[in-house]
């Protein structure tokens, strides 16, 4: 497995954030950066980051109320707006001028939006399970667990928590599936598993969803359509519905897409259909 550093950086606003960092093949290779979902955190690019880094450097940002990232006191911050501009910090500190973007859900949708405010920082986007529309089905579903799990005294509680909630995205995962999707969930302390995110990520969606998703992106997608990008769906997505897939292509007729068997919100992208789809992508990319 490719060893990463570990980077400590702030944002505007004062936090101490965290993000991996593998080196990639050398100091003149390119850059990617991957970024994850709502609840999620580095652990979920432990597979695809070593992977990505024979060509890149890849750097995997843990957003602020995540993973080894500071949470903030104040949670009306925990909105998409604020992590991209977190982004460019992180960026802006390593010296990064241009990147690939790779984002999953949430992070797709700050892809976008990282894309449209600073078009000449993105070499291209990989965005998965996610579109310019949220299909509104998805978003409660999330809604009604984000932030409102229950303690758990062990890993096997975890386990069939994390079942639970994820069960018909993931149909074919076997025990040791399940357990390694969990323990990148969860961290431990005084020996129990917590959740690694701050609950508090989960006020702003429950007064709007705005919150949770900007409205009508469809001019941010207008606005990058000649950029390179690849879509991944997983096929029984909740979030990302065919037809929003569609009218994505219709608008920008080069989009390449993806759909990835047995797989809900959100494929993994060590499935061999995303890691083919994702090879194939950045082949064309020169």
């Amino acid at each position: 497995m490719t060893e990463f550093a570990d980077i400590w950086y702030h944002s505007g606003d004062g936090l101490r954030l965290y993000a991996r960092d593998y080196p990639g093949p050398g100091p003149a290779a390119p850059v990617a950066l991957c970024m994850h979902g709502l609840t999620r955190n580095s652990a979920d690019f432990a597979g695809l980051a070593p992977h990505l880094a024979r060509r890149y450097r890849v750097l995997v940002a843990e957003q602020r109320g995540r993973g080894n990232s500071d949470y903030d006191p104040e949670p009306a911050n925990y909105h998409p707006g604020t992590y991209v501009q977190d982004m460019f910090a992180l960026l802006d500190g390593q010296g990064v001028e241009q990147a690939l973007l790779v984002g999953t859900s949430m992070g797709g949708l700050m892809a976008m939006l990282m894309a449209a405010a600073q078009p000449a920082r993105v070499s291209a986007i990989v965005v998965n399970d996610i579109g310019p529309e949220v299909d509104p089905a998805g978003l409660a579903r999330i809604k009604a667990y984000v932030g409102k799990s229950a303690p758990v005294a062990s890993w096997e509680q975890a386990v069939a928590q994390v079942r639970a909630v994820n069960g018909d995205v993931f149909p074919d995962f076997d025990a040791g599936d399940w357990l390694a999707f969990t323990r990148a969930l969860y961290r431990e302390v005084d020996g129990r598993p917590v959740l690694a995110y701050d609950p508090a990520i989960a006020r702003p969606m429950a007064t709007s969803d705005d919150n949770a998703v900007p409205p009508d992106l469809w001019p941010v997608f207008d606005a990058i359509r000649a950029l390179p990008m690849l879509v991944i769906r997983g096929a029984c997505s909740d979030i990302l519905a065919r037809s929003c897939v569609a009218e994505m292509q219709r608008r920008n007729p080069d989009l390449v897409s993806a759909e990835v068997p047995h797989r809900g919100h959100a494929p993994t992208l060590d499935e061999a259909e995303s890691r083919r789809a994702i090879d194939d992508f950045l082949a064309t990319l020169g």
